[in-house]
């Protein structure tokens, strides 16, 4: 299965919200900055995070980006679900049915059982990523990851986080 280059850039994204800071914000074009990317295409893909509710999208000249609750509470399918929607990777076109030997309907009554595997597959993987959240992520990058990659992705979020006049904190 491959999934689309806009699942990695939106977790990369959501990942990197996470570290900031209490109400605060950071703007599309520093997140696009922050992997090299298109703003207009990352654009894309925050505006389905936003609709799926996994962001926040915060109207104005300090508006930005935050998670839309607790990175507890996101899992890495909820994000992949957002960007790639709820269809499942596998269609059955029942293409079994094409040869050009004609066989009577009822000779098909019984599941394809390809399709069964490649279901059975898929429902298998989808609960391996509702199992990781994103805060998951965030802690495993922060004990594992090389620290000057950590130490310079923090720093990168200290710059351009923009903090809301608001004193509410983020939604658990």
């Amino acid at each position: 299965m491959k999934l689309g280059e806009g699942v990695e850039a939106a977790i990369h994204c959501a990942a990197t919200l996470a570290s900031v800071e209490g109400n605060s914000t950071m703007p599309g074009a520093a997140l696009a900055e922050a992997f090299g990317l298109s703003p207009s295409y990352l654009l894309k893909h925050l505006n389905m995070l936003s609709a799926a509710r996994i962001l926040e999208s915060v109207p104005g000249p300090a508006g930005g980006y935050r998670l839309a609750r607790a990175a507890e509470r996101i899992t890495l399918l909820d994000i992949v679900l957002a960007i790639e929607g709820r269809e499942p990777a596998f269609r059955c076109g029942e293409i079994r049915r094409n040869g050009p030997v004609k066989i009577d309907a009822s000779a098909y009554v019984k599941p394809c059982g390809i399709n069964a595997a490649m279901l059975k597959a898929e429902r298998a993987y989808r609960a391996a990523l509702a199992e990781t959240t994103l805060s998951d992520i965030v802690a495993d990058y922060a004990e594992e990851g090389d620290p000057r990659s950590f130490a310079a992705s923090c720093a990168f979020v200290a710059r351009h986080q923009r903090p809301q006049k608001s004193s509410s904190t983020k939604p658990a």
